[in-house]
């Protein structure tokens, strides 16, 4: 049986997919950021970050959604997202 994803699309809809995310984000706060990133596993041991949590397949989805990179652990995107 092949395990199935939702994951997020431009169009910031979901899908299912096969394949799991690349990258983790918030829907409310229209961040996105490694799947391991410590702000996030922080805010999902408090509880409050799960009902919010989606899944992009890669970085240029997430961008295409509305979101943005996370400063802690994707800081040089972050500044280069800045300076945009």
């Amino acid at each position: 049986m092949t395990r199935r994803y939702t994951l997020t699309g431009s169009d910031r809809q979901p899908y299912p997919s096969a394949t799991k995310g690349t990258l983790g984000g918030h829907r409310a706060g229209r961040i996105y950021g490694r799947l391991d990133c410590p702000s996030a596993l922080r805010a999902i041991a408090r509880g409050g970050y799960v009902a919010n949590r989606v899944f992009f397949a890669e970085e240029e989805t997430a961008r295409a959604a509305g979101f943005r990179p996370c400063a802690v652990c994707l800081p040089e995107r972050y500044a280069a997202w800045r300076a945009e």
